[in-house]
């Protein structure tokens, strides 16, 4: 019953926002870029925070007119970066982590934006790759692992950046195509070609970049760093075939599968094969 409920909900607002597109279609494409970047789960409350983050140090950094939040368990001078994907949060590494912190690495993850303890209602991954820009320019993480999206923050936040500290990069499960994350939403309400077209204008106006050409692995054919790659054969979420595409322009990447993890990549094989890269 919820499933059908939620179907047909998916579906009104898609008819909304079409027949907006033709009476107010400024309003249309806001209101369609508003649904595609507005989570609606990932937030934690500060006074019930998960187990995984209470005994961290806390510190929240200001980008632009709002605030993000990183959690640090305090290793050596080493620094890894997590960065966590769609309607989630810091965490969701709860799982790795005891795999990372026998490294002796100092560790920091970050909350998105609009996400965890993080400020704002918008998010995208241009924006998650300029969060990105402030904690690595204070810190200078030597490695960053994304899962999800915000593997593709990474792969944004490189393109832009060229960050040369950065030696290792670890990709779970992350999308490429943002052209075929447009598509896919387009096709879940059932958008019309008017929304559609004014969608893909309004995020290339807000983000100076066609959609066509914000791909992960076409930036990534520039990528120097060392790369560990992972997607599981059955994500029904981001298809594997995304990894495959990272694989096949990162010059200096090793590219592997997995099966039965689906798109949350929790494995104690997989998480063998991260830390023994993180080692060499």
């Amino acid at each position: 019953m919820k499933r059908i409920q939620h179907f047909i909900l998916v579906k009104s607002v898609g008819l909304y926002v079409n027949i907006l597109s033709f009476v107010r279609p400024e309003k249309a494409k806001k209101l369609a870029y508003q649904l595609f970047s507005q989570p609606r789960k990932g937030r934690i409350d500060s006074t019930k925070l998960p187990k995984t983050l209470v005994n961290t140090e806390k510190e929240t950094f200001s980008f632009q007119n709002e605030t993000f939040q990183t959690y640090m368990w305090r290793g050596n001078e080493e620094i890894i970066l997590l960065i966590h994907g769609w309607e989630s949060n810091s965490s969701r590494w709860k799982k790795l982590l005891p795999y990372l912190l026998p490294l002796g690495k100092t560790i920091i993850a970050i909350d998105a934006p609009a996400h965890g303890l993080s400020s704002g209602k918008e998010f995208s991954a241009p924006k998650y790759a300029e969060y990105i820009n402030v904690v690595t320019q204070k810190y200078q993480p030597k490695l960053l692992i994304g899962h999800s999206i915000g593997g593709g923050a990474i792969a944004c936040y490189l393109n832009k950046y060229n960050d040369l500290s950065v030696q290792k990069v670890i990709l779970l499960g992350s999308p490429s195509d943002f052209k075929l994350l447009n598509n896919n939403y387009v096709a879940l309400l059932s958008l019309n070609a008017k929304v559609k077209i004014l969608l893909e204008k309004y995020i290339q106006e807000k983000f100076n970049i066609h959609l066509d050409d914000f791909k992960g692995h076409l930036f990534a054919e520039n990528f120097s760093q060392k790369a560990l790659i992972a997607h599981d054969i059955d994500d029904k979420v981001v298809l594997v075939e995304e990894g495959k595409k990272y694989a096949s322009t990162w010059k200096n990447a090793t590219y592997i599968e997995t099966k039965g993890l689906g798109h949350s990549l929790h494995g104690k094989d997989l998480y063998k094969t991260i830390t023994d890269f993180i080692k060499l």
